[in-house]
């Protein structure tokens, strides 16, 4: 599969994030939020002051927190069989505000130096501190499955699949997350937005706009979270979380 032309990088993905459940009980939600796409290696470099609010670190995501992102993504996909080595490795994220960040959902492209996207690293993290991630192969419209094996709401057992699409390009990137349960779309998870160049005026006014955007992701979800629980939406117990080989 050959990538589209990519949006000017670092970028800012401003856009909505959307999560719909089906069962047992219906629930909805949207939020206006905004992620980074960089390539991992020409992170963005912004002034002392806007500096606490743009920047990336290794701990933050899968592998060794003390080597580089591109060398942990690299490895990981290395022990589920791909070589990526060479490639270039892009990440829609978030970046830390003030030493701060929550990422649900990171996705990771690796594109070959031909052009070809060889796969995509979808990184899943939950409100406990754990994260897993899926590599995918997916085809020309960006469209991949995977069986779910990760404890993320606990409101959903880790049972099922996952149907996923992802777009890259200019005018658009999103991601499209449906977890299918005993043959049903039991909950859906969405992200769209319009990438723009990461300039330092575009930061302070998205900033201005959308103060404290990863604690404040992570505070609604723990919100929404109090609020089936409210509406006696049984928990299930989390089970025992073992990383993945490649993930350490």
């Amino acid at each position: 599969m050959v990538t589209p032309a990519l949006p000017v990088l670092p970028a800012l993905v401003e856009g909505t994030v959307g999560h719909t459940r089906r069962t047992p009980l219906r629930h909805r939600f949207t939020n206006r939020v905004y992620q980074w796409l960089v390539d991992v290696d020409d992170l963005p470099r912004m002034s002392r002051v806007l500096r606490p609010f743009s920047t990336f670190s290794a701990a933050d995501h899968i592998g060794d927190p003390k080597d580089s992102i591109h060398a942990n993504i690299e490895r990981f996909c290395q022990a589920q069989g791909v070589d990526i080595s060479g490639h270039r490795v892009l990440m829609l994220a978030n970046a830390r505000i003030l030493g701060h960040t929550f990422d649900p959902l990171s996705v990771f492209w690796a594109i070959a130096p031909d052009g070809s996207l060889t796969c995509i690293v979808a990184e899943v993290h939950n409100t406990y501190g754990e994260r897993h991630a899926y590599l995918l192969q997916t085809d020309d419209a960006g469209r991949s499955q995977v069986d779910k094996a990760f404890y993320v709401s606990p409101f959903f057992n880790v049972d099922g699949k996952y149907d996923l699409q992802f777009t890259l390009s200019p005018e658009k990137v999103s991601s499209t997350v449906i977890l299918r349960q005993g043959g049903e779309a039991v909950f859906t998870a969405t992200f769209r937005g319009t990438p723009r160049q990461a300039t330092p005026g575009r930061l302070a006014r998205i900033l201005i706009k959308m103060p404290l955007m990863t604690h404040r992701t992570s505070l609604l979800i723990r919100i929404q979270g109090v609020w089936l629980w409210i509406r006696k939406l049984p928990v299930i117990p989390r089970p025992a979380h073992e990383p993945q080989e490649g993930t350490q």
